[in-house]
């Protein structure tokens, strides 16, 4: 079978086609037939071993970390599901590889497509529906009538995580560009302000958790605006101690991870707030609740217009590094 794999870490993108065998499965595991798999950011911090102190992978391995696709074949322990089932996932952090023309996966890992999207609609929600959800009620542990703001919440993270938050109760603000104002108020947004017209932090104030999609530079602003022991949570910015001590990492990259969000908890302290991170994890069971939000409100993710096969790989994660998307950036498999 075809896959995209890299041989060592780089700065570069030299992202291989080779042929490889079909994986083999275990008791508990699906084979599944890729039908589409999401070209995310993630990419990105894989290829140059950005997340190795959170995971580190032998090296050849098969990138892609969300997919589409059918069950052709299952472990004799698997539940649930069955031959010719349409599924997704957000593939295990330790097992990635949707980036080939076929996955073996933990039953644990997937769920039924939802019934209103397809193939590659459907690769538009495994992993910003699981980090929305993951984000907002384990991490922030947020609870009905509370305020949710997402600066740069108008991407393919936002039309997940408006409806999940409005779901879940929140009142949710959002900033953004213009385009995308009328579909993420449809989305659910309470309020959305234009980035090009609006400073958020000169307009909102007392919000109970910020959800940053933007980085390190915007970590001041989004503080300034949460009301006391407020919650910001980033996705991008970098790990700090709590981080690890949840992900149960070995006492001395608790340390290195301490000393590196050092600076960032220091800044959230000053503002008696507390700044988190995450990174998304897989888990079905979650993503049987996100598919049921997806279905009920009939959430149809946007995907870019732009078409890309396997053998072009390099170029769609290229897209998504300097490119501007209008939505999810998708691997077509025939």
């Amino acid at each position: 079978m075809k896959a995209a794999q890299i041989q060592k870490y780089s700065k570069d993108i030299n992202v291989q086609v080779v042929d490889i065998p079909v994986p083999k499965i275990g008791e508990t595991e699906v084979l599944i037939k890729v039908k589409t798999a999401a070209v995310n950011p993630l990419e990105l911090l894989n290829i140059t071993g950005s997340v190795k102190l959170i995971q580190d992978y032998e090296k050849p391995f098969t990138l892609g970390n969300e997919l589409t696709g059918v069950i052709e074949e299952v472990g004799s322990r698997v539940v649930n599901f069955k031959k010719g089932d349409k599924v997704y996932s957000r593939l295990p952090i330790a097992k990635i590889g949707a980036f080939a023309e076929y996955a073996a996966v933990d039953q644990s890992a997937i769920w039924f497509l939802p019934q209103n999207l397809d193939y590659v609609t459907g690769a538009g929600v495994p992993l910003t529906g699981l980090t929305a959800y993951q984000g907002l009620t384990e991490v922030l542990q947020a609870k009905p009538g509370q305020s949710v703001f997402i600066p740069g919440g108008s991407g393919s993270f936002g039309q997940m995580a408006v409806p999940i938050a409005k779901a879940l109760g929140l009142q949710v603000i959002v900033s953004g560009n213009a385009a995308a104002k009328d579909r993420i108020l449809q989305a659910g947004a309470d309020q959305y302000l234009d980035y090009k017209k609006e400073n958020y932090w000169e307009v909102l104030d007392n919000v109970d958790f910020v959800i940053d999609t933007l980085g390190v530079n915007e970590i001041d602003h989004e503080l300034s605006i949460l009301k006391p022991n407020g919650k910001l949570l980033s996705l991008i910015a970098g790990p700090n101690k709590q981080f690890a001590i949840e992900q149960k990492l070995p006492k001395w990259k608790q340390w290195l991870f301490g000393a590196a969000g050092s600076k960032l908890d220091k800044k959230a302290e000053k503002q008696q707030a507390e700044y988190r991170f995450i990174f998304v994890r897989s888990d079905g069971e979650q993503l049987r609740k996100v598919t049921e939000i997806v279905e009920k409100n009939n959430i149809v993710p946007a995907i870019d217009s732009h078409d890309f096969t396997i053998e072009q790989i390099n170029e769609a994660i290229l897209y998504v590094k300097n490119g501007h998307p209008n939505g999810k950036v998708v691997i077509k498999f025939t």
